[in-house]
Order: structure tokens, then C-alpha cells, then sequence
């Protein structure tokens, strides 16, 4: 894996300042790092699973990949075993724990989408 590192504010002189805008205004619930020589925004929804503004169109991947999360889910909907999804998927290093990772946060999305509609129904 490539090296990243959290960039402290005071590096950001003489960079582009609008990822610095971009990032002041969201800093308490973004990180900013560098990886692979880049400067790379995310906001994490778990541990593995990320949502980077400039990766897939801001669609949920898994972090420092351009594997969409919903590409997976959609493989372990139609049968396949996390197992044989990550050795389809070595190169890109994901890992059991990021697969069910991305299947607990669906599920916790779907139930509250359910808790929202609720008082709808009601």
C-alpha cells in the first residue's frame, strides 16, 4: 500500500485553494491526506467504506479505491461469497472486513430509510 499521512493545516500554504476552502468548511467531518503523491478528501462512513468527492462522483468506495461499494453489494446479492469477491478483487486490496463492512452499512441505511418513511405511513 502506498504511503498516505493526515496533512497538518499549516502545510497547505502555496497550495490550491479551493480544495483548502473546500476543505475549511468541511473539516470536522472530512479528512484530507495525501495518497500516492495526491491530495485525497474523503468522508468516512466506516473504517474501509469513504465517500471522496472526487472519486466515482462522490459515491460510496472503498478507501483508496475506485470500487464502488454498490458493485460489491450487488455481486454478494447474486450469490457469491464474500471469499470469492475479494480474491475477484485482489489487486485492488479489499479485504473480508471492509466486504462486511459495506453490508452492515447498507443494512443500517435501509432500516433507517424504514424509520424515516414511518411517520409517513402513519
Amino acid at each position: 500500500m502506498l504511503p498516505h499521512f493526515v496533512v497538518p493545516q499549516s502545510q497547505f500554504e502555496g497550495k490550491d485553494s479551493s480544495i483548502i476552502a473546500k476543505w475549511q468548511i468541511h473539516k470536522t467531518q472530512s479528512r484530507l491526506v495525501y495518497y500516492g503523491g495526491e491530495l485525497y478528501e474523503y468522508y468516512p462512513l466506516g473504517k474501509y467504506v469513504v465517500s471522496a468527492p472526487g472519486v466515482c462522483g462522490g459515491r460510496p468506495t472503498f478507501k483508496y479505491t475506485r470500487l464502488e461499494v454498490s458493485t460489491i453489494l450487488a455481486l454478494i446479492a447474486s450469490g457469491e461469497t464474500i471469499e470469492r469477491v475479494v480474491q475477484a478483487y485482489a489487486l485492488s486490496r479489499l479485504t473480508p472486513e471492509a466486504v462486511r463492512e459495506a453490508i452492515h452499512l447498507a443494512d443500517q441505511a435501509l432500516v433507517q430509510s424504514a424509520e424515516i418513511l414511518q411517520p409517513a405511513i402513519a
